[in-house]
């Protein structure tokens, strides 16, 4: 089958104005971002133990750099799986529902955390310890990759149509959020045992705090509601488009490719500077440049709490001005910072680290702010979770996972990080390319219009 127009007869009929009481949306932001930020903690923990933990305890026996190379090579299987858990949460998320998709994801989420706070290390039973620390690596990628399309739908398809693009970023800043706290979680057990420890046992204890995930999923069990559009869904309409489908994965991927593929694009940039900010230049500062890791986890923490608000402004003007402005600004300011970011980092410097860091992570933020909100409005309700969360999912193979290993490989060959620059310039590019392509789905029309409900593109 080829990709329908957007604008074709799957095009979804304007979905009822949202009835979900100020209050009980209130408190479903409130759940948003504590599940988001907790579920992305755990996933985001894992890229500071692969910097600083985890070649000591799973590759004991290889070189500094080898022992880095196979500790990021696990750290990208669970961006491997994302794609594969945006897939199947997603197909029985538009069949079944928002809500028992993303509960099934986030208590598989923080299962695999526990776990692996729980591993012996290969001293104690050899090869099977890296092999498990990859088994649970996956199953974090594959509820990393049902959860955010779950969450990103609750939040906006439950939010007033001129809101959309604040309301998504309560799921987007739990980003932010699981980075602050993964970094406090490793300030705090470094601070507070020596560092032959915090080796045999204190970086466990991180992991073992994934078990506050589970009030919030009882909270969302018993407290949320499924969103309104679904629920429209559920009533059968005789608009093929408005009602649910058998094969909500088949039909996206049939008919939605290319648009599904743009809206890959425009994640491009935001995950490549995202990883080396987290655990690129986290290995790369203490391997190469000599800082302490205490101090480059706090540039990375200051910077990243800084970016949040970024993140909510981003949203909020796209409500304003339109998804795609401030996805495209976001984007080519990073083009612009790719070559400034690496001068700064390697003056030796932690103060100018941290402007690099900084400013980085506010440009990446401005982009990321409309993008739970831009995505799903790209497609039509009934395919809107299964399409959604390939197109978010679907960098984490080609990008997420493998930037802080390319970051180091490249590093390793030319001595340089001139290349690595240069990455992250055409990973801008490709942003902006892809943002120019898709349409708005936020006009001016309707954002001029008091009766107008957003959520449909607009004509390319």
């Amino acid at each position: 089958m080829t990709e329908k127009a957007i604008h074709s007869t799957d095009t979804p009929a304007p979905p009822q104005r949202n009835k979900t009481p100020r209050r009980a949306h209130g408190k479903l932001l409130t759940a948003g971002l504590f599940g988001s930020s907790i579920e992305w903690y755990d996933f985001f923990l894992y890229g500071t133990a692969a910097a600083l933990v985890f070649p000591h305890v799973f590759f004991p026996e290889a070189s500094a750099l080898t022992g880095t190379l196979l500790s990021f090579s696990t750290f990208w299987a669970g961006f491997i799986a994302r794609p594969l858990g945006g897939l199947i949460a997603g197909h029985y998320g538009d069949k079944y529902g928002r809500k028992p998709a993303l509960l099934t994801c986030l208590i598989l989420m923080g299962a695999a955390t526990f776990l692996i706070g729980c591993l012996p290390s290969t001293a104690q039973i050899g090869v099977w310890a890296p092999v498990l620390l990859v088994t649970l690596r996956f199953a974090q990628g594959l509820a990393c990759g049902g959860q955010w399309g779950g969450i990103m739908l609750l939040l906006t398809e439950s939010a007033n149509p001129k809101r959309r693009g604040f309301s998504g970023t309560f799921g987007q800043v739990g980003a932010s959020l699981g980075i602050v706290l993964g970094n406090l979680a490793f300030l705090g057990a470094t601070a507070a045992i020596s560092t032959e420890a915090f080796f045999a046992w204190g970086w466990r204890v991180p992991f073992l705090f994934s078990a506050l995930l589970f009030p919030v999923v009882w909270y969302i069990h018993t407290k949320v509601e499924d969103t309104p559009e679904f629920r429209d869904l559920q009533q059968h309409s005789s608009n093929s488009a408005a009602r649910v489908v058998q094969a909500p994965l088949t039909q996206a991927l049939t008919q939605h490719w290319r648009t599904i593929l743009l809206a890959s694009g425009l994640m491009a940039v935001i995950n490549a500077i995202v990883y080396i900010n987290i655990a690129g230049i986290l290995s790369y500062g203490t391997t190469e440049l000599g800082h302490s890791r205490n101090d480059l986890l706090r540039i990375s923490l200051l910077a990243t709490a800084i970016s949040a608000g970024v993140i909510v402004w981003g949203g909020s003007l796209s409500d304003k001005l339109g998804r795609r402005p401030v996805v495209l600004t976001g984007a080519g300011l990073i083009v612009l910072w790719a070559f400034p970011y690496f001068w700064l980092v390697n003056t030796g410097s932690l103060m100018w680290c941290f402007v690099a860091v900084t400013v980085g992570s506010l440009f990446y933020s401005l982009a990321y702010g409309p993008i739970a909100a831009y995505i799903g409005e790209l497609f039509a309700p009934n395919v809107r979770y299964s399409a959604a969360s390939v197109a978010y999912q679907l960098p984490a193979i080609t990008v997420s996972g493998g930037t802080p290993f390319i970051m180091t490989a490249i590093i390793a060959h030319t001595g340089s990080t001139t290349w690595v620059s240069a990455f992250i310039a055409a990973m801008g590019v490709l942003t902006v390319l892809c943002a120019a392509r898709l349409p708005e789905t936020n006009s001016a029309a309707v954002r001029n219009d008091p009766a107008a409900v957003p959520g449909q593109p607009s004509t390319p």
